[in-house]
């Protein structure tokens, strides 16, 4: 059976800020095409739903979403499964969700219009290959940015192979971007409205490449290089590997402005035993000298941080030594998550899997803790002034919400502010979550 010609599309993205540049770079790329943007699924001719693979109940949630898809007369929209569930379970999408009419994996999705193509004629289209070939070169220019922070990736892939993680399997191998690409992309980006960028990657500072003038260059080079482009006034990157924090990037917390003092570095356990098993290559020590040395440089540092409970094995002495981690590290902010085995891991088939009901104890324990730190870190920035940059209205009348350079929210009340203003504040008041700040000055663009 052919379908219509889509004309309006819909792309909802699940999971990491990498999966937000993919769904931007798709929307890019179908307007491009000559379609146009539906705000929600029902006004839209195609749906994408961009997957994330890390969870099982993210996997759910594609499939009960695919289903909710089906309208009230019976039809449906041209459905498209991009993302790491489609490039994890491939075929087996199409078999259980008959409905769905395109899977494209994330190193595949520059291939969607070519792909809608083979929908049309009544086709089921699947493309799930990892070309060494960039995708990027196929994307187009970006363009004027509809807010002023932006998401760069510049790495994609791991080699890590951590026991419990999909990404290698879903993403691939370790590949940076080109310097010229990013460094056009990120002129283009701050060209089009962007005055923020945060730089992307599943180990954002493996990344490394030759400059303009052929010399090797890590991560801290690149954000020196992006640090010169007039008109970025902020920088930020993410998720890093305390494997590959070099030097380098400590060092340039210390001198690069426009390098905000935030550092989310996943550590997982704070078990050298649980490190171990889960295959992460380094120890509690090497990771919190890590901290200390950016502690060194940028005193006011905000850190954040990735945490698993009930990995196969955990003892209640490994979930202590986690407990012990966040009370040396003193977090701003944390993710923390229970152990959720992924079908072809090496975890996955490890003995010992921990009770659902000790998973639940602990990270409720757990989370407590990181969230007295969380408030704690709020309340000492009480008093302080700084800048923030306007990213979105509030819910009230004349609300504007940003973020200071720790990554909290605040909120202020202006009328005369627009979103990508720059203004000083004071702030004010501080609840668990976000920041109330005070106007002092705006800050010249």
């Amino acid at each position: 059976m052919t379908k219509a010609d889509p004309k309006k599309f819909h792309i909802k993205s699940f999971g990491c800020q990498m999966n937000v540049y993919d769904g931007e770079r798709m929307s890019e790329m179908l307007v491009d095409q000559g379609m146009t943007a539906a705000e929600n699924s029902e006004a839209a001719d195609l749906v994408v739903l961009n997957t994330c693979h890390i969870r099982e109940k993210a996997v759910d949630k594609v499939y009960s979403d695919i289903g909710r898809l089906r309208r009230k007369d019976g039809s449906s929209p041209m459905i498209a499964v991009a993302g790491c569930v489609a490039q994890a379970e491939g075929k087996e999408i199409s078999r259980r969700a008959p409905s769905v009419d395109i899977v494209v994996g994330p190193q595949a999705y520059h291939r969607l219009p070519e792909l809608m193509e083979t929908a049309k004629s009544g086709k089921k289209a699947l493309d799930t290959d990892m070309p060494a070939i960039s995708k990027f070169d196929i994307l187009p220019t970006r363009g004027k940015q509809a807010r002023p922070t932006a998401f760069l990736t510049v790495q994609e892939g791991c080699d890590k192979f951590c026991t419990y993680c999909v990404v290698p399997y879903t993403r691939g191998a370790e590949i940076s971007r080109p310097w010229s690409d990013l460094v056009d992309e990120a002129k283009a980006l701050v060209d089009g409205g962007a005055r923020e960028i945060t730089l992307l990657g599943q180990n954002v500072n493996a990344w490394s490449g030759e400059d303009e003038k052929g010399n090797m260059q890590g991560l801290d080079g690149l954000i020196r290089a992006l640090d010169r482009i007039p008109g970025l006034k902020r920088i930020r990157y993410m998720t890093s590997h305390p494997n590959d924090m070099t030097d380098g990037l400590v060092a340039a917390h210390g001198d690069v402005g426009s390098l905000m003092p935030f550092l989310h570095l996943p550590v997982q356990s704070g078990s050298d035993r649980i490190l171990k098993a889960m295959n992460r290559s380094h120890s509690v020590r090497s990771y919190l000298t890590i901290l200390e040395q950016m502690r060194a440089v940028r005193p006011d540092i905000a850190l954040s941080g990735d945490f698993i409970v009930g990995f196969p094995g955990e003892t209640d002495q490994d979930f202590e030594e986690t407990l012990q981690i966040v009370r040396d590290a003193n977090y701003s902010q944390a993710f923390s998550f229970k152990y959720s085995p992924r079908p072809g891991t090496p975890a996955s088939g490890m003995d010992d899997q921990i009770a659902p009901e000790v998973m639940d104890e602990r990270l409720q324990r757990l989370q407590a803790l990181l969230n007295e730190q969380q408030y704690a870190f709020n309340q000492q920035t009480v008093g302080r002034t700084t800048d923030i940059l306007l990213e979105r209205q509030g819910k009230l009348d004349g609300q504007l919400i940003g973020k200071t350079p720790w990554l909290q929210s605040l909120h202020i009340i202006s009328p005369d502010l627009k979103i990508g203003d720059m203004v000083e504040v004071e702030i004010a008041r501080a609840g668990p979550n976000s920041l109330t700040g005070e106007i002092k000055e705006r800050m010249a663009a």
